[in-house]
């Protein structure tokens, strides 16, 4: 598969004739009998060699803080600094609070350094006009994220969980992800190699695997066989069932390995191959940031001969067990378009808008919404996500947040519930009073894994650390984790006064719910690109379409859908000049 040789041509490339394999001891020492002392050195160099491999001991890279600042000391500064530009100078208690129980959990997990490393970089990238995502994943529930300006979602107001995102109860190594304009992502990567140095700094390997149907297509052509015969082969596999899957499932595909003897032997080749890694490539996001040189802990490549950067060769889980600090720097082309049509706006109109500034509860907007025009928005443009606008007519965020969790495999199917609700056309119970104010928001239906913790913590007497390992067992469903955690519910809501028949009606809800519900702290972050993206079409049209048509002009076909949406619009698109 590799050369492309035919396996029938005697000249390709094999290793038939020659023995690789480990040789026994006995065996080595009669082929070196003419010279022994080569056999005594290999031990001699086997004995000099010493070399542990420390797996889970995090390395994360020095962050310099003026004046050798303790780096929780300094944390806690630029938190306290950001907080007073947030909320103004006089805090309220609850703010106060949260930042002290999360800076407490960064400083007993040791994390200070991480999120001072993030929100450099970050810095950074504002300072040079390079629009990064308001959030991504769970870091949104991050109070100290908010602080730095790492996020931009307020998680108080949004009522977002800091466990969600490092839980006390079993640490790991925190997920911040980034979203950057997919124009400039690089410009930041450049930087952090610059700041920590090249040899810190590389992009980390992925490996594509054979999956059934290319396994056989792959096999077939390096046994000659013709494409055609091969192709029907691996039509029969229905899309994510492995061969011995299809052997077993299909009737047709089992039928021809049977009875095609030519059918077997491409089959039985392939089902070896099934999920080696077929080629390399790089990450798509995926950037190490070490403390010493990546070529002291695992070994690195140049991903093409002609590509000078560097990957490391181990891909994303391993780089995680050797406690290296790997991020992802995403790039999203609606960020790029959101800039560019603030680009246009300056120029155009001269105005100057400040996005993460914008209000959040436009009339306009929310009227665009409300019919439906949500093409180029970002997550709402589907045709059905639009037909669900119509009938939502939202009116606020937590419209939006909710939709965009809603609205994916699954969960799907609640979304006319969920209209049904806010359109008063159903009424909305509770299995438990202590359910509402958890609920509520939602109209009585579990939409996020927040909610799912919350009534953990309420009901059951959860930690809210406890309920994070509870949703974990739920949505990665651990059989075993699983049964102790149903037990552990059950006990807890009777602990707490909730009668066992409500108890067990309760867990038998929320199992199945687990497994669909969504991060809130990702809804919210996505929520707010979808309402900023909303927000230039309402008020700058023009610009917004322009920017629009330009991120896609590779894409003929979209660029004729978004014309037809400009005439919609009433706005006009000139051909090339």
């Amino acid at each position: 598969i590799n050369t492309g040789a035919d396996p029938n041509d005697p000249e390709r490339l094999t290793m038939i004739a020659d023995d690789f394999s480990l040789r026994p001891t006995e065996e080595m020492i009669e082929k070196f009998k003419e010279v022994p002392e080569a056999i005594e050195n290999t031990q001699k160099i086997t004995e000099l060699c010493n070399f542990e491999l420390k797996l889970g001991e995090t390395k994360l890279p020095y962050f310099k803080t003026p004046n050798n600042k303790k780096p929780d000391d300094y944390l806690a500064e630029l938190c306290r600094q950001g907080l007073k530009k947030r909320y103004g100078p006089s805090l309220e208690k609850k703010v106060l609070d949260r930042l002290k129980y999360e800076l407490e959990i960064i400083k007993k997990t040791g994390f200070a350094s991480y999120f001072l490393i993030v929100q450099d970089f970050v810095s950074w990238a504002k300072s040079n006009r390079i629009i990064v995502g308001p959030g991504r994943g769970s870091a949104g529930g991050s109070l100290v994220a908010y602080a730095l300006g790492i996020t931009n979602i307020d998680p108080i107001k949004y009522n977002l969980l800091f466990e969600r995102f490092l839980n006390p109860e079993r640490i790991s190594f925190p997920d911040i992800d980034l979203d950057f304009t997919d124009r400039r992502r690089d410009e930041v990567i450049e930087y952090v190699a610059q700041k920590y140095g090249r040899n810190n700094v590389a992009q980390i390997i992925t490996f594509g695997t054979m999956a059934a149907r290319a396994a056989i297509r792959d096999v077939g052509r390096a046994l000659g066989y013709s494409y055609s015969y091969c192709d029907q082969i691996a039509k029969m596999i229905p899309f994510g069932l492995s061969l011995e899957q299809t052997l077993k499932n299909v009737s047709e595909f089992r039928e021809t390995y049977l009875k095609d003897e030519k059918a077997k032997k491409l089959i039985d080749v392939a089902k070896k191959l099934e999920g080696c890694a077929r080629h390399a490539s790089t990450h798509a996001c995926g950037v190490v940031i070490s403390d010493t040189p990546l070529d002291e802990i695992c070994p690195l490549q140049h991903p093409t001969q002609n590509d000078s950067s560097i990957v490391t060769q181990y891909e994303m889980s391993s780089i995680e067990s050797l406690g290296l600090l790997k991020m992802d720097f995403l790039g999203l082309k609606n960020l790029t378009i959101i800039e560019d049509t603030l680009s246009r706006v300056y120029v155009v109109q001269n105005k100057k808008v400040n996005i993460e500034n914008i209000p959040l509860d436009d009339e306009k907007t929310f009227k665009l919404l409300q019919k439906g025009e949500a093409v180029g928005v970002f997550q709402l443009e589907s045709e059905g996500m639009r037909r669900y606008l119509k009938k939502l007519k939202p009116t606020e965020m937590e419209d939006l947040i909710a939709m965009v969790a809603l609205y994916r495999p699954g969960p799907m199917g609640l979304i006319p519930e969920y209209i049904a609700a806010t359109n008063k056309e159903k009424k909305v119970q509770y299995l438990h009073p202590k359910l509402q104010p958890i609920l509520e928001s939602t109209y009585g239906i579990i939409v996020y894994q927040e909610q799912i913790m919350k009534i953990a913590q309420e009901l059951a007497g959860f930690s809210l650390g406890e309920a994070d390992v509870l949703r974990k067992a739920i949505g990665k469903k651990i059989k075993k984790l699983l049964l102790s955690q149903k037990g552990k519910f059950i006990q807890g809501c009777i602990k707490n006064k909730v009668p066992e028949r409500v108890a067990r009606k309760l867990w038998e809800w929320i199992e199945p719910s687990a497994r669909y519900s969504f991060n809130r702290s990702h809804a919210a972050a996505y929520a707010t690109i979808a309402y900023q993206t909303a927000f230039l079409k309402a008020h700058f049209p023009v610009e917004f379409m322009a920017s629009l048509l330009t991120s896609n002009k590779a894409d003929v076909e979209r660029i004729g859908f978004l014309i037809r949406e400009c005439k919609k619009m009433g706005i006009e698109v000139l051909p090339p000049d």
